[in-house]
Order: structure tokens, then C-alpha cells, then sequence
């Protein structure tokens, strides 16, 4: 602020207020009151980048979304996704909400039953279908701009220090070691063998400050293969420290590094499909559906999509 800048009482700059239209949204449910919350800021033109930080932050989600502009022909919008660590270039559930917002607040039109949309994320264009019932938008699925890529391995030791397991806990590391996986953002992925182990996960502090902290690893997927749930195929959860998200109730990025980690794995060919839950542990539970095209060896396309519910709609101050 320069000094010639004007002050109210209240210490705030002087001029007309700036105040932003917002919705927030349950993603990867059907049901209110679950999934993972999300804002989206329908038009933030305007706004600086410390100024998102600050918004995110006030909502105190996972994530919050900045919509602006399409940058070029092939952008519907451009969107630039916060975390209360600050801006990352991809995620899963802002993807899939903002899309559904854009439609439900008519700033996106659409024609029929399903809309086809283009976000513009740091990661590159993002397709995301959504799928409308009775003209109201109720799911979207994403397709990854990047395709999975996997990192050498990590010593299994030293994951399950960090998680509060045990080597026993792991699923046979010949054909599942732990390995981080992104496809536009990197999750340490980790196979175990039971829901329990699953459940007892934690993230250890001083392992995690002392080894994972700012590198590719920061956060982690736990899952493991399940039968008991009908309809579900692998529960697990997601942290991410490294971005001051201790877990997260659903993650679409996470899932879609999943799906390529799990598609690498199996010989099967073609479109390949897994139901996961998350968030059960929170109390926020989750559905997320993967989908993955493999053609021989190459993985071709990885696709996550679910539900989501609006909850509110509002004016934010901002300045």
C-alpha cells in the first residue's frame, strides 16, 4: 500500500468495498453434510493472489476456487485453486464443484441432459463433463490433463515410521510397493492390507517434519482393497500436511493417482473402473468413481467423477 493511500477508521483503504459472489458446495456426495467442502468464488477478477490466500483461509476448506476468465479458445474459464498452504496446480474436488457451480449459476449454459466444459488450471486444460437432472446439475467427471507418472520407490520402513503402521501392515511389496504417483499433483501412494490398517493410520510428526516435509511425498493415499461395502471396491484416506490439510475427506487428484497406480498393476486391458470411499473416518463420507483407459501397457486417459450437493450462496467482503 503506497503511502498516499487513504485510511478509514477501522484501518481498512478508503473507496467503494469489493465484495465477491460465492457458492459452497459438498463434493463427492449426494447427501448434504458430506463429502468435502468446497468454496468457489464465481468472479475474481480483481483480486491479487495474496487476496485468494486470504479468502481461502476465511473458509478454512480444503480448497477454494478463483474463477476468471477463459485465457484462450479452448478455456471455458480459467480457475485458480487455494489451499490454506496456498495455490496448487490441481485438485479433484474444486475441479468437479466448480464446474457444477458454473452450471448451476447459469454462467455456463448448457442445452441437454450433460455439458461438456474446459477448465484452464495451472496444470494445464482441464474437460470435465457434468451431468444434469431435471436441468439441475448433479455430478461432473474430470478427465487429467497429465497422465500418471510414478516415482522410484521409497523405503517402506521409513513410510510406515511416518504413518504409525507396521511393515505387516503393507501389502506384499514385490507387486505393491509405495510409491508416489501424480497425475498433475503427487500423492505418496500406499497399499495396505486391511480397512483396519487403514484406519489406524497417522501421520507422525517428527518422521513426517524430518523426512517428508517439502519433497514429493508430503502427502500420502492410504487405501486397501475391501469387500464388506457394497458397491465400494477400496477405502482409504488422504493427508496432506504438506499443504496444512491434516486429511482431507475426499480427493479427486489423490484418486486419479490412484487409478493410474492401480491400472499399472493389473494386466487387465480397456476401461478399467474402481469405487472408492473416503471420509469415513472424518464423518464426511465419500464416493469417488475412477476410470482408467489402458491400451496394452500405456494408460491413455484416467477419469474421476461423483456427486455434488450445493449448500449456500453469499457476498463476500474482501476489501
Amino acid at each position: 500500500m503506497s503511502e498516499s493511500t487513504s485510511m478509514t477508521s477501522n484501518g481498512e483503504p478508503s473507496g467503494s468495498p469489493l465484495f465477491v459472489h460465492y457458492f459452497t458446495l459438498d463434493v463427492f456426495t449426494d447427501q448434504r453434510f458430506g463429502g468435502n467442502q468446497l468454496a468457489v468464488i464465481l468472479d475474481a477478477r480483481g483480486l491479487t493472489s495474496d487476496e485468494m490466500l486470504r479468502v481461502t483461509r476465511e473458509f478454512n476448506f480444503s480448497e477454494t476456487t478463483f474463477v476468471l476468465p477463459a485465457e484462450d479458445a479452448v478455456m471455458t474459464r480459467r480457475v485458480r485453486i487455494f489451499t490454506p498452504g496456498g495455490e496448487v496446480p490441481f485438485a479433484g474436488h474444486p475441479t468437479v464443484g466448480t464446474a457444477i457451480a458454473l452450471v448451476f449459476s447459469g454462467d455456463v449454459t448448457t442445452g441437454g441432459d450433460d455439458v461438456q466444459i474446459v477448465l484452464g488450471e495451472n496444470v494445464g486444460p482441464v474437460p470435465v463433463t457434468v451431468r444434469l437432472r431435471d436441468g439441475v446439475p448433479e455430478w461432473a467427471q474430470l478427465s487429467v490433463a497429465q497422465m500418471p507418472n510414478e516415482e522410484p520407490p521409497l523405503d517402506p520402513a521409513l513410510i510406515c515410521e511416518v504413518l504409525g503402521l507396521q511393515l505387516s501392515d503393507l501389502l506384499p511389496l514385490q507387486t505393491h510397493a509405495p510409491r508416489v504417483t501424480s497425475c498433475g499433483l503427487p500423492f505418496l501412494i500406499v497399499p495396505v492390507a486391511t480397512r483396519d490398517a487403514v484406519e489406524r493410520a497417522r501421520v507422525q510428526v517428527e518422521p513426517f517434519e524430518r523426512s517428508f516435509r517439502n519433497t514429493s511425498a508430503d502427502m500420502m493415499l492410504v487405501f486397501a482393497p475391501i469387500s464388506d461395502t457394497p458397491g465400494v471396491d477400496i477405502h482409504c484416506r488422504v493427508f496432506c500436511p504438506g499443504v496444512a490439510v491434516p486429511e482431507d475427506p475426499a480427493t479427486g487428484s489423490a484418486n486419479a493417482a490412484l487409478g493410474g497406480y492401480l491400472a499399472a498393476r493389473t494386466p487387465r486391458t480397456g476401461t478399467l473402473r474402481w469405487i472408492t470411499q473416503q471420509g469415513i473416518e472424518m464423518g464426511r463420507p465419500s464416493r469417488l468413481e475412477i476410470e482408467v483407459d489402458k491400451v496394452g501397457t500405456a494408460i491413455t486417459a484416467v477419469r474421476v467423477g461423483g456427486s455434488a450437493v450445493l449448500m449456500s450462496e453469499g457476498r463476500l467482503r474482501v476489501r
